[in-house]
Parts: structure tokens; C-alpha cells; sequence
């Protein structure tokens, strides 16, 4: 037959190997949040107590979660949105919100590159320049913590050469949001530089993601052992990991720990994001996917231990240098990677070696947890996935997410920066989702229907227990874990003293909502769109009830179901909405 001319849409793309799956999702989940904030909130919340609520959020809310993304995305090979239109149309809002989450987190994710390769080009120098306060950038307060010096240092009075570094030099950092001051336009192409890495890295789809994470996801783990073993060697070390380790049952009884253990879970494990979806989706139908989460689980909460030794001998190591209890030098998030490790680092013989090092793993840990696409494209697979499209939509989102970051490389834009970290991609809007997932695959979608479908993939049904957690253990903990953040909520304060004006809070309300809102509006759009009423309608238009068998609503003879919410035989539900017989007869299973 003659070729009409018109381009078809490409097949969906597949790993070439399973090992570029593993590296691309473990470089996804291993990211800063293992090296700077697992050890800090384990030195904070009891030592090795801490590891009691840890590994008990591990194994009934991540591992059952990261498995449910994964299998549903290897399941359906869609994305993070498509794979719900495809098992519950109704709850095909959770896909646009988490896809929201993901477009925010992509825009203020990647200006910690921009932060981390500044700082490794600084150290390309004879002298760290945050070492000493000769620059032209300290003020007379600087003051250089030596322990021949330390009865001297006052922090009311005296700054240390790494901090005015990092607020002076680095973010030349404003009074407030108010001032959001000009564009630090070194920052700005360092910003320039980490987007073009990203872009070159992902597009051309798993074929160019897929060889990248051969270097990406372990270059890390060189860097890793060998500041471990550096950190383990030095003096003072002993002292850091005591202190890391050291068990305080009685913290147990504090309900803040809890909470911490939850949601780092849930922030080291990517879930809720719909990314573990995409990249399942380019799984082979028949790959054994529930050991691969098994395996991917304990390797990333591994690594978080392990990166605690290799942190925390460094901060033990200063504190003895400087004489000083450890408690006033461990830090958390930001403040570890750019101030209290470059301070560390800066006494230690050969400083500029270890400072390349340490931000190298930086920015190599960042990038892996930025390179991830894909879910736009498979929205419209007959229009993004024709020749050269995919690319040029890439290029756009890039270029569109690089002129937003440049906000956050002004005077102010580290306002911004905590602005975007704790209210766009907040626990509580995670946890909303994990709820939601686990109601729909649980009770809508059903359980046993899933655990069928990943029997036929993988050849036997998985651990019971992980069912169970989907059906009431992961809720029920999420619920709980989700109230306990409203009754503990306070608002943002930048360095627990600076408040953001009212508009600040009200851009931060915005970023939670806009994308926790989309799923019951997603939901109230496609009821108000779809003929039907919220009950069974019989031949002849009277109202009459499903018959429930086994958990399944099962059309009777009289009846005919018109199911929107799963376009299959439904479980029981809090509601059950109806659709078409034209939705009913286009099921997807």
C-alpha cells in the first residue's frame, strides 16, 4: 500500500537492561535528602532510637508505596497521569497534582546545583576562599574559629568566614522578600549550566537517561566512601559517630519524632510524585519488579545510614578541632552542605581535595533526582512522541523552569528558595496523596485485582502483608501522621526569627493548594461532565442498588452499570459514580 505520508506515533521506549532501571531509580530516590537531613534527624530524634519509627513508617508506608507506583507503572506503561486514567478515571487527579508537585520541586530542586557549582569552582583556589576573612566580601566581624581563639568568639558579636561566604558571596543575601534585589548573575550561569546538563541528559527519552545513570547514580558512592573513609580517619571522629548513634529511648515518647521518621520516608523515597511511575513504565511487561522495590527500599535507607558515619566523623572532627560540643555544629539541609561541611572541610589537610569531592557528590546526587520526564509526552503520545516534538517540549518546560529559578538567584531568592521547600512540596500534601492512592488501589480498583495483574507480570503474588498496608496499615498511619501536621502546623519563619509578610504566606498557601486542590476538582469536572447520576439506573430509569459479591459490584441482569469511577467491576466505596455504557464497554483490563 503507498505510504500516505503520515508520521506515526514512536513505540514506547524500554530500558535496554534492567540494571539502567535500577541505577536510574536509585539515582532518583538517593539524593541530598540521604546525606543532609537522615543523619541530622537521627542525631535529633535519639540516636538509634530514632530507627524504631524509621524502619516502622520503612515497611508500612514506603516500601508498599514505592512498590504501588512502580507495579502501576510498569502495569499500564504510562505515565504519572495516564496510569490512573487507565485503572480509575475518577482519581486521575492525582497524577495533575503530583505532576504540580513535580514541576515545582524540578524549579527550586536544581538551584541547589546552581548553589553546589559555585562552590566547586571556588575551589579551584591556593586558599578556600570561605577559610579566611581577607575577601573582599568579610566584614570586620569576621572572625576565624580556631581553637587557640574560641574563648573569644561570640556570636552576637562575630560572624565565621563561612558564613558570610555562603550569605555574602554566594547570596549576597537582603534583609528580606521584600528586597528581592538583583540577579546574581554567577549564580545565574551556574543555574544556565545545571539546565543544559539536565536537558542534554533526558532528551533523547531512556536511550540518553539510560547510559547517563551508569555514571551519574555511582560516581556518588565513590565520593561517599571515600569522604567516609577520610572522616573516619581523623580526630574526633569517634566522638561524631557517638554522638550520631548513641540510643535515647525516652525521645520515643515524643510524638515530633514520629512525625520526623514519616516524612523523611516519604521524602527519600520519591512517592506520591508519579516519577517511580514513569519510570516503570519502561520496564518490560515480565521484569520482577516487586524484588527491584524490595531491593531499591534497603539499598537508599542503607545509604542514608551510612552517609550519617561519613557526616558525622566530619563534624566530630571539627568540633574537637575547634573545642567545641558537636551539638553546635551539626546542621540540617542547606546549612550541612554549605556551611558546616565547608568549615569542617577548610581544617582538614589538603582542604581544596576534599571541598572538589564533596560538592562534586553534591551535584551529581542533585542531578540524578532532577533527570526525570516523560509523563506530559504520554498524555498526548500521538502528537509529543512524532519526530523531533518530544524534544522541543523538553527544551521549552527547561527553558520556562530556568527563567522561574531565576528568582531565586537574586538578593532574595533564598526567601523564595524555603518559600517553594516547605509549602510546594510539603509532607502534608504528600500524605494527602498517599491516602488517596492507597484508597483507590486498595478499595476502588481493589487489592486482589492488583495483586492478579502482578502475578501475571512476575509469575506469583507478592507478600500478603503488602496488600494489607495498601488497604488499611498505609492509610490509617498517613491519617494519622496527616492530623498530627495540622495540629503541629506553624508557619514558615527563615532561621526560626525572619516572618514572611502576609503575601508571602498566601504564595505558600498557593503552592500547597494548586496542586492538593486538583484532585477533588478533577473529580467534581468529570461528574459534572459526564451523563449519568450517582447511582445505579435500571432499563427503565428507576434508581436500584448494585448487587455487592465478594467485594465486587456485580451488574445484575435488570441493572446496567455505568461506572466512571474504575471502568470494570467495582469495590465497595464510600461513593460510586456512573458513566456511559461507552466508558464501561472501553475498559482498559
Amino acid at each position: 500500500m503507498p505510504s500516505t505520508g503520515k508520521p506515526k506515533p514512536q513505540v514506547r521506549e524500554q530500558w535496554a537492561s534492567k540494571l539502567e532501571f535500577l541505577l536510574a531509580v536509585a539515582g532518583h530516590i538517593i539524593g541530598l535528602g540521604n546525606v543532609w537531613r537522615f543523619p541530622y534527624l537521627c542525631y535529633k530524634n535519639g540516636g538509634g532510637a530514632f530507627f524504631v519509627p524509621y524502619v516502622l513508617f520503612l515497611f508500612t508506608c514506603g516500601i508498599p508505596l514505592f512498590f504501588l507506583e512502580t507495579s502501576l507503572g510498569q502495569f499500564t506503561s504510562q505515565g504519572g497521569i495516564t496510569c490512573w486514567r487507565k485503572i480509575c478515571p475518577l482519581f486521575e487527579g492525582l497524577g495533575y497534582g503530583s505532576q504540580v508537585v513535580v514541576l515545582y520541586t524540578g524549579v527550586y530542586y536544581i538551584i541547589i546545583l546552581a548553589w553546589a557549582f559555585l562552590y566547586l569552582f571556588s575551589s579551584f583556589s591556593s586558599e578556600l576562599p570561605w577559610a579566611s576573612c581577607n575577601n573582599y566580601w568579610n566584614t570586620e566581624n569576621c572572625k576565624e574559629l580556631r581553637k587557640s581563639n574560641i574563648t573569644e568568639y561570640s556570636p552576637e558579636k562575630s560572624t565565621s568566614p563561612v558564613i558570610e561566604f555562603w550569605e555574602r558571596r554566594i547570596l549576597g543575601l537582603s534583609e528580606g522578600i521584600e528586597q528581592i534585589g538583583n540577579v546574581r548573575w554567577d549564580l545565574a550561569l551556574c543555574l544556565l549550566l545545571a539546565w543544559i546538563i539536565c536537558y542534554f541528559c533526558v532528551w533523547k527519552g531512556v536511550k540518553s537517561t539510560g547510559k547517563v545513570v551508569y555514571f551519574t547514580a555511582t560516581f556518588p558512592y565513590l565520593m561517599l566512601v571515600v569522604l567516609l573513609v577520610r572522616g573516619l580517619t581523623l580526630p574526633g571522629a569517634k566522638n561524631g559517630i557517638i554522638f550520631y548513634l548513641y540510643p535515647d529511648p525516652t525521645r520515643l515518647t515524643d510524638p515530633q519524632v514520629w512525625m520526623d521518621a514519616g516524612s523523611q520516608i516519604f521524602y527519600s523515597y520519591g512517592v506520591c510524585t508519579g516519577v517511580l511511575t514513569a519510570l516503570g513504565s519502561y520496564n518490560k511487561y515480565d521484569n520482577n519488579c516487586y524484588r527491584d522495590c524490595v531491593y531499591l527500599c534497603l539499598l537508599n535507607s542503607l545509604t542514608s545510614f551510612v552517609a550519617g558515619f561519613a557526616i558525622f566523623s566530619v563534624l566530630g572532627f571539627m568540633a574537637y578541632e575547634q573545642g567545641m560540643d558537636i551539638s553546635m555544629v551539626a546542621e540540617s539541609g542547606p546549612g550541612l552542605a554549605f556551611i558546616a561541611y565547608p568549615r569542617a572541610v577548610a581544617l582538614m589537610p589538603l582542604p581544596q581535595l576534599w571541598a572538589i569531592f564533596f560538592f562534586i557528590m553534591i551535584i551529581f546526587l542533585g542531578l540524578d533526582s532532577e533527570v526525570n520526564t516523560g509523563t506530559i509526552s504520554d498524555m498526548y503520545p500521538s502528537f509529543f512522541q512524532i519526530g523531533h516534538r518530544r524534544k522541543f517540549l523538553l527544551l521549552f518546560i527547561s527553558a520556562a523552569s530556568f527563567l522561574v529559578g531565576l528568582l531565586m538567584v537574586t538578593e532574595g531568592g533564598l526567601y523564595i528558595f524555603q518559600l517553594f521547600d516547605y509549602y510546594a512540596c510539603s509532607g502534608m500534601t504528600l500524605l494527602t496523596f498517599a491516602i488517596l492512592q492507597s484508597i483507590c488501589v486498595g478499595w476502588v480498583y481493589g487489592a486482589d485485582r492488583l495483586y492478579d495483574s502482578i502475578e501475571d507480570m512476575i509469575g506469583y503474588r507478592p507478600w500478603p502483608f503488602m496488600k494489607c498496608c495498601w488497604k488499611y496499615l498505609t492509610p490509617a498511619i498517613c491519617t494519622g501522621t496527616f492530623i498530627f501536621s495540622l495540629v503541629k502546623y506553624t508557619p514558615l519563619k527563615f532561621n526560626n526569627v525572619y516572618e514572611y509578610p502576609w503575601w508571602g504566606y498566601a504564595i505558600g498557601g498557593f503552592f500547597t493548594f494548586s496542586s492538593t486542590l486538583l484532585v477533588p476538582l478533577w473529580m467534581i469536572y468529570l461528574v459534572g461532565t459526564t451523563p449519568g447520576a450517582v447511582t445505579t439506573i435500571d432499563r427503565e430509569g428507576e434508581k436500584s442498588t448494585p448487587i455487592i459479591r465478594n467485594g465486587h459490584i456485580v451488574p445484575s441482569p435488570e441493572v446496567e452499570i455505568l461506572a466512571l469511577l474504575c471502568c470494570t467491576p467495582l469495590h465497595s466505596t464510600l461513593f460510586v459514580v456512573w458513566m456511559t455504557k461507552r466508558c464501561f464497554f472501553k475498559s482498559y483490563i
